[in-house]
């Protein structure tokens, strides 16, 4: 053993001399680093790594495939292409080739076709044939295609992931047997920004088991589509709250009230209560004016207390008498209320009418009974009324 040794140094020692007696242990050092090399890259966990290696790499190249297949063939930015190739998994284009012709041939731009893809990614890998076509095919038949069906479908993807025969079709023909016809079925789809289809079929329900009539659920779907598409307890507690304010279900105004507490949040809610304080209103006027005419809870707060304020301080109303007719705050503050307001307010100073008329003969009837009535007839004596009634002028 101390022989091969010996000889081993020896056959070191003429290549070390070559480059000088001081750098022979830089050689040695060389060369045992050398030695240390080729045993480390055979041990068994570098071995492993080796064998694993080719998967990572197609691992990150199927990867590489999916972002740039988005980023190209769907419009994605690259942020978000890296973002949905996340929730997706696929090799080949063929399949999300097929899905985005389909979609294209029923009127999907580019843009609602990014817009869906990242809503709902999984729908390039849907079978055109058996899932998407039969459903945009029965969309069609409806009245519902091109941008409208593409709009609709990019807020409600739900639309083309639920069953057709199971869920889509048994919510049509609920939605049918309200609306009647398939073109207002098509526009409550158009007009609804979120559609839940099984929460509709239960709010539906829930009114029909209170005796509401057919024309009133009707009207409740198709002018008001975001309420009839409220999640059902909320949906619950609202009709809950109709009924106890003193609304029959079995009359339209029951729909006018819960379009105008559904829309309202709480917190809006109380601080209109503050408004309508300030404004001189008590509880039992709110609840008067409410229960005649809810369609007020929806003005801003400028808006009311700017009509308040016309009625109240300009035309002598009292809070309470403005509470007894709401309708009056229906109208246009510029265009309808100061104009006919500021032609009575000119009559009244001129002596030529004699007490304020009802706000309501003043603001609903026609212009030209209007006109007839308070401009025509005393035109000669106040020239100016026509200007003042066109809003040109004011006596406000």
């Amino acid at each position: 053993m101390f022989v091969f040794c010996s000889k081993r140094l020896q056959s070191l020692v003429p290549i070390c001399k070559i480059v000088g007696d001081s750098e022979i242990g830089l050689c040695i050092i060389q060369s045992s680093q050398l030695s240390q090399k080729s045993f480390s890259s055979n041990t068994p966990s570098s071995l492993a790594a080796e064998k694993y290696k080719p998967q990572e790499q197609k691992q990150e190249q199927d990867h590489s495939f999916k972002v740039s297949y988005l980023i190209k063939s769907c419009g994605l930015t690259p942020k978000v292409a890296a973002s949905v190739s996340q929730r997706i998994n696929f090799e080949t284009p063929e399949r999300p080739d097929l899905v985005l012709g389909l979609l294209r041939d029923h009127g999907f731009t580019d843009t609602y076709i990014s817009k869906l893809v990242k809503a709902c990614p999984s729908l390039l890998l849907a079978n055109v044939e058996k899932t998407l076509l039969p459903k945009l095919d029965f969309y069609r038949s409806i009245g519902l295609s091109g941008a409208d069906l593409a709009r609709v479908v990019v807020w409600n993807s739900c639309l083309l992931t639920r069953s057709l025969e199971k869920f889509i079709i048994p919510c049509y023909d609920i939605l049918k047997s309200v609306l009647i016809h398939d073109e207002k079925v098509a526009k409550f789809f158009v007009r609804s920004s979120r559609i839940v289809l099984d929460r509709v079929a239960s709010n539906i329900s829930m009114l029909r088991a209170l005796g509401m009539s057919e024309s009133s659920i009707s009207v409740l779907v198709t002018c008001h589509p975001n309420v009839a598409c409220l999640k059902t307890s909320k949906f619950e507690k609202d009709v809950e709250k109709v009924i106890s304010m003193g609304f029959n279900p079995s009359k339209m105004i029951f729909i006018i009230a819960l379009h105008m507490i559904s829309s309202v949040g709480e917190s809006s809610w109380a601080h209109k209560m503050e408004i309508y304080k300030k404004c001189g209103w008590m509880e039992d006027d709110f609840m008067s004016a409410f229960r005649k005419d809810p369609c007020f809870m929806g003005l801003s707060k400028k808006n009311f207390m700017g009509k308040m304020d016309v009625f109240v301080n300009k035309m002598g109303l009292q809070p309470a008498d403005v509470a007894r007719v709401p309708i009056i705050l229906r109208y246009n503050l510029e265009k309808r209320i100061i104009p006919r307001c500021s032609v009575i307010k000119v009559l009244l100073s001129k002596g030529l009418v004699k007490e304020t008329p009802a706000m309501s003969t003043v603001l609903i009837q026609s212009d030209k009974a209007f006109l007839n009535r308070f401009v025509t007839k005393y035109q000669e004596t106040v020239p100016l009324l026509l200007d003042i009634f066109h809003g040109k002028s004011s006596s406000l």
